[in-house]
């Protein structure tokens, strides 16, 4: 499996990763949710090439996850906004910061603390059942396969493209 060719793969977490699945493309998205929207502020924020930020930024846009908006004419300046595709990672990107909330602060505790405007408390995120409304582990999910995984036939077609890689590399 080729890093350029994630999105093309039958798998919505193989998907997912050709989108968002680089250190700096996260780091962005981070920095989006914090309402960081402008190219300098970006580049201060995590302190990375413009090159660099360039690049992930254009792809972003073209996969729909932000959206460019004109802020200035002369010099031409854009703003960055998350699109609603864009808004849909924040369950993703909260995931994240909990797992390192708990298993990556030091002896000072967590650099952020998230607050809910409705009630005014902090929180941690939690995953629950979309049709229970129960907590979610691992241990209580059974996954099967769906209208979009590939039929038999597909996954021969695969398998024997994988092999033949596989065999083309090893030569």
């Amino acid at each position: 499996m080729k890093w350029d060719e994630l999105e093309e793969e039958p798998c919505s977490m193989a998907r997912t990763i050709g989108v968002i699945g680089d250190r700096w493309t996260l780091l962005i998205l981070r920095e989006c949710f914090l309402r960081t929207r402008r190219f300098e502020g970006f580049q201060s924020a995590l302190g990375i090439t413009r090159h660099l930020l360039a690049e992930r930024l254009k792809k972003l846009v073209r996969q729909g996850v932000l959206r460019r908006i004109p802020y200035q004419e002369s010099p031409k300046r854009h703003e960055y906004i998350l699109t609603q595709k864009g808004l849909d990672l924040y369950p993703i990107m909260m995931a994240i910061v909990h797992w390192g909330d708990i298993h990556m602060v030091d002896v000072r505790g967590r650099p952020l603390l998230h607050e809910h405007r409705k009630c005014g408390k902090t929180f941690d995120p939690v995953m629950v059942c979309s049709q229970c409304g129960e907590p979610l582990s691992a241990k209580e999910v059974h996954v099967h396969p769906g209208p979009g995984a590939p039929s038999a036939s597909e996954k021969s077609s695969l398998d024997k493209k994988t092999k033949a890689k596989t065999r083309r590399k090893a030569a």
